[in-house]
């Protein structure tokens, strides 16, 4: 009999009382729908994809790189918006030159900052009155704070929602891929072969969680030497292809360390950035969603 009862508890039963209301319990037993856990958006937000930009580790440029893939779907004239998900560490809103003068609300709802060209942002450091304050809160509420940003945010009609993660597969991670109805991710790394070790741990909890891997964007690939053009390998050479082919991925782009973009960023004008790799970006991301 022990034997069964364990042989049922491994094949997930039911919980003891289960109501089959899934609506109204937190449990996660096997007969439960994944698509339970998903929380309604805000009735004035129509968003068609959802797009999370991750990195298994910090130091990547993971912000960046959701910056680019914003401003490169907006040039092409969709309607994007970026959902900052990096409570504790925002950076989003530096990069685009908002503050909190840039957000209001009205009688129902929060509504997201805009952009110079039209790139709607929520963000904490948007929310506070002084954007270098540290936010120092514990997990439940950073998810929730997060969770607010899609319920109590009237996004209007977007046609790609970026979602900036925080680095890791901690609470926030695994509450924007249980709670968003997220169409996929796109994993950011670096040439190391030790970052190749963290991008598996990013792609085993997309799939652990079930969430499409669009692909991998390599940052920091190169730099460009003014004089001669020659692309110089400061990481040495990229580990990202193999990283990539092994996990069956699609390498979407190698952006370089550009002194240019990290200007645009420090004065708030990413949308303004030009090289050759945005370019790119702008042609594959409508395609990857």
């Amino acid at each position: 009999m022990e034997e069964e009862k364990q042989q049922g508890q491994g094949a997930g039963q039911e919980e003891e009382g289960c109501t089959h209301d899934c609506s109204s319990c937190e449990k996660n037993c096997a007969q439960r729908d994944p698509k339970s856990f998903l929380i309604k958006p805000n009735e004035r937000s129509h968003v068609k994809k959802v797009i999370a930009v991750v990195s298994g580790k910090g130091g990547v440029g993971k912000s960046l790189v959701t910056g680019l893939c914003a401003v490169a779907t907006r040039r092409r004239g969709y309607a994007t918006a970026i959902l900052d998900a990096d409570i504790t560490g925002p950076s989003i809103p530096k990069m685009l030159g908002l503050t909190n003068r840039d957000v209001h609300a009205d009688s129902t709802a929060l509504l997201p900052a805009g952009s110079a060209t039209g790139i709607r942002v929520m963000s904490m450091n948007i929310l506070l009155e002084n954007p270098d304050a540290p936010v120092v809160w514990r997990s439940p509420v950073i998810t929730g704070a997060m969770k607010q940003f899609w319920t109590d945010v009237a996004w209007g009609d977007v046609d790609y929602m970026f979602v900036d993660m925080p680095p890791g597969t901690g609470d926030v991670p695994l509450t924007v891929f249980q709670s968003l109805p997220v169409d996929g991710i796109i994993v950011v790394t670096t040439p190391q072969e030790l970052v190749g070790m963290i991008v598996e741990k990013a792609v085993g909890m997309a799939k652990m969680m079930n969430v499409p891997i669009l692909g991998i964007i390599e940052n920091m690939s190169y730099v460009k030497c003014p004089h001669c053009g020659e692309e110089i390998r400061v990481f040495g050479e990229s580990h990202t292809e193999e990283i990539a082919g092994k996990e069956g991925l699609k390498l979407i782009a190698r952006l370089p360390i550009d002194p240019a973009a990290a200007a645009a960023c420090d004065s708030g004008k990413i949308e303004y950035y030009q090289s050759d790799a945005l370019e790119g970006l702008q042609a594959v991301l409508p395609a990857l969603g």
